[in-house]
């Protein structure tokens, strides 16, 4: 478990947006060591981080990472990805949802768009901010944002400051290829 350099280009937009943030329901999923969730809850969001239920040890290190930064009393869950439980049902709605380099197996991706469509629901408004290493130019989201009636923003790194290849005194994210993608249900704009 270590920060990935999605989640260093995901805090660094975060970042940026700091502004927007406090009083917000944010919900990490996949947190790992939870950089992005961390930092939502530094300026001022509610948040929730996630990771498998299947995966305690993952949970663990979120719990960790928010002793470690001074955040005990963080909610951590346990959701897994195309499955409904009791934990997912007992969301709040959320305002944004974070995801740092989810899309990682292609067979993970419907269940991860499963997910957060199930959430879209009980907030149309809600958006997914995700960051994504590009590993290979045959993955696309596209045919399932169709079918789920989602759209997708591409959001340029230069336009908050991520086109380096070190993002605030980090190496991360280095020569790695990392996305910013906002998306929303089709029929709300931006």
């Amino acid at each position: 478990m270590y920060v990935w350099p999605c989640a260093v280009v995901l805090a660094q937009y975060l970042w940026f947006h700091r502004r927007s943030l406090p009083g917000k329901a944010v919900l990490e999923i996949g947190a790992g060591v939870s950089l992005p969730g961390i930092l939502a809850a530094k300026c001022g969001a509610k948040v929730i981080l996630s990771d498998s239920l299947e995966l305690p040890y993952c949970l663990e290190i979120c719990r960790q990472s928010c002793q470690m930064n001074n955040l005990p009393c963080m909610q951590v869950v346990g959701l897994t990805w195309g499955h409904i439980s009791q934990d997912l049902l007992a969301l709040p709605p959320q305002d944004i949802i974070l995801a740092s380099d989810v899309f990682f197996e292609p067979e993970d991706f419907e269940d991860i768009l499963t997910t957060v469509y199930f959430l879209m629901q009980k907030n149309p408004k809600v958006q997914l901010w995700s960051t994504y290493q590009v590993r290979s130019a045959d993955w696309s989201l596209e045919a399932l944002l169709y079918k789920w009636d989602m759209k997708c923003v591409h959001i340029p790194l230069e336009a908050f400051d991520a086109d380096k290849d070190d993002i605030a005194e980090s190496v991360l994210p280095g020569r790695h290829t990392v996305e910013m993608l906002v998306i929303s249900f089709a029929k709300d704009s931006l």
